[in-house]
């Protein structure tokens, strides 16, 4: 089931919803016991073979986490540690299987010759999320900032619907305290307005944004597979339409996530920050997917050693974390290499702001223009990098990036010339190109890509917009806007916000999926 359909949004949300609160005035643990088992038939309507999986992940990890708090409780340290250990094991064996058993054997066959085989696997959906979920919670027992006895709970806790698919990755402390406040068994208006008013700007997003941009990406990754060599016009337009495609779809899920949840009463941590604003590498991933960005470093990147070891040592860990971090997003060496060249990106950063440090310059002085270039170089960096992570082989993302070089020639679209008049047979006399560009099947991609430029980067977040309520459980230390971007709740603000929900609604025949769904 979709966020983004009419089933969801006329059906089950309302439905689980009101019978939440319905019940909450009755019976707390009752109220959750119903919001964990619409969660988990939330999930099964994607495939309910898969409810099982889920299921069975459930129990395995909470009685995991039981065994390491009596094992705690008994001062038994070392059996405690087995514990972990196996149950992490089990988890990442689990997601191995899913997730990346036909891309090792297909190496494995490359390497060695062999011809082995394996049947057709269906990855689960959200597999990645729920099990990076929940070992957060196992570290975090292991380490005693956790704590959970209540079978029901814990299952709430994981199958959470609004988080379940494609997160946030949230940990057990953010979350479960929360359900256990009265306050949150009543419905709140406030809470009510600002969480619609958030989920709609969410599907907004994916519904008109991200959907209409996203139909200018297919023709040049797969004209690009098929072995075309885009021109320069069409690379980018086609790896920038993805770029925004990329992010108004997963922003948007994301938003729509934490609208949701703060319809229940419940805060979540927040997945994205204007990331395209970012004036470097390491500022781009303090904005984009946070909560992966965080289990990165907490669980990955410190463990291996973090900073504390030398300059070397620190971006070896880096290096080694990005590889996994890209990796974690699918099973194929594009998703490798795209990890990989964050990983030089973040080297070279780094690099550079300890070369400003030795030279005695201020790293936290800088002009607006030197900001704005900063900008730009990120974002084409990020870009390049966006390539290679939408290619289906690295010879596709190469030809695409030749393309964005301009080394595969430059040819405007054939539809302008009539329409430049004498402008443009002034341009065709003195050698500009006109021609046919398979691959750039819509030439308004343009206008989408100036709109969306302008969007990102000026235009607040619905985060900024909505600060003064709260919505998220860490609110940004972001600088203030102006405040006829602030939403409060009056009528003419709820005009607004019904009739972007009528432009989505009517628009919801198209019922895509998330792209993150695929991780």
């Amino acid at each position: 089931m979709l966020f983004n359909s009419y089933e969801f949004i006329f059906l089950f949300f309302p439905v689980t919803y009101l019978v939440f609160f319905r019940l909450g005035k009755i019976e707390h643990k009752v109220a959750a016991g119903w919001l964990a088992a619409a969660s988990v038939f939330f999930y099964g309507w994607w495939n309910p073979a898969y409810v099982a999986l889920l299921a069975l992940s459930v129990l395995f990890n909470y009685t995991m986490g039981l065994a390491m708090l009596r094992a705690g409780a008994a001062g038994n340290n070392r059996r405690k540690k087995q514990f972990l250990i196996l149950a992490i094991f089990v988890n990442l064996g689990t997601l191995a299987y899913f997730k990346y058993a036909h891309f090792l054997i297909d190496n494995f066959d490359l390497v060695f010759g062999s011809s082995l085989r394996l049947g057709d696997i269906i990855l689960p959906l959200g597999i990645s999320f729920f099990t990076f979920t929940q070992i957060t919670y196992l570290v975090d027992t292991y380490q005693g900032k956790a704590k959970e006895y209540s079978l029901v709970h814990y299952g709430l806790f994981v199958t959470y619907f609004p988080h379940l698919i494609a997160g946030p990755i949230l940990h057990h402390s953010e979350m479960m305290p929360q359900f256990g406040k009265r306050e949150v068994y009543r419905l709140n208006y406030q809470d009510l307005a600002t969480g619609l008013t958030i989920f709609v700007i969410g599907l907004f997003k994916k519904v008109i944004i991200a959907d209409g941009v996203g139909a200018n990406v297919a023709p040049l990754f797969e004209g690009a597979q098929s072995g075309l060599a885009p021109g320069f016009v069409e690379s980018w337009c086609g790896a920038l339409a993805y770029t925004f495609q990329l992010y108004f779809d997963f922003s948007g899920y994301s938003d729509m996530a934490i609208g949701m949840s703060l319809m229940f009463g419940i805060r979540l941590p927040i997945n994205f920050n204007s990331p395209y604003k970012a004036v470097n590498i390491i500022d781009f991933w303090r904005r984009w997917h946070m909560t992966l960005s965080r289990f990165l470093r907490d669980y990955l990147y410190i463990p291996l050693g973090g900073n504390r070891k030398g300059r070397a040592r620190r971006y070896l860990n880096l290096m080694v974390t990005m590889l996994l971090g890209g990796l974690w997003h699918g099973a194929g060496w594009t998703f490798v290499l795209w990890g990989g060249l964050h990983g030089v990106y973040l080297i070279v950063n780094h690099a550079w702001r300890a070369f400003k440090g030795r030279v005695g310059l201020d790293l936290l002085r800088s002009t607006r223009w030197s900001r704005g270039l900063s900008c730009l170089v990120t974002f084409a960096a990020v870009v390049a990098g966006w390539v290679i992570f939408r290619a289906a082989s690295m010879e596709a993302a190469f030809r695409i990036l030749r393309g964005m070089a301009g080394l595969n020639g430059f040819a405007l679209p054939d539809v302008w010339l009539p329409k430049w008049g004498a402008a443009g047979q002034w341009f065709a006399q003195h050698g500009v190109v006109f021609a046919n560009l398979v691959t750039l099947p819509h030439t308004g991609v343009i206008n989408w890509i100036w709109f969306l430029m302008v969007a990102v980067w000026v235009a607040p977040n619905s985060q900024q917009m909505t600060a003064a309520f709260k919505p998220a459980l860490i609110m940004l230390q972001e600088p203030g806007i102006a405040s006829r971007w602030q939403w409060r709740p009056t009528v003419f603000n709820a005009l607004i916000v019904a009739g972007v929900a009528l432009v989505s609604i009517a628009n919801l025949s198209r019922n895509s999926a998330f792209l993150y769904f695929q991780f």
